[in-house]
């Protein structure tokens, strides 16, 4: 049966999770931690209304 190819980094991806399985669980603490959050929508909408826009050259006064 023919190898098929593997690069360096799925290889060395593929040896740290061997050698530090618990990675995979920080990585699901974190995501928990700053990413799957309930969403208030209320308060979204609110922060998008409440917005300035930003002028299309930012260095550029008005005059």
């Amino acid at each position: 049966m023919a190898k098929y190819y593997e690069s360096d980094i799925t290889i060395m991806m593929r040896d740290l999770l061997r050698e530090k399985p618990q990675i995979v669980e920080e990585q699901r603490k974190g995501r928990a931690l700053w990413w799957d959050r309930p969403q208030d929508l209320d308060t979204q909408r609110r922060a998008d209304e409440a917005s300035v826009r930003q002028q299309p050259y930012v260095y550029q006064t008005k005059t």
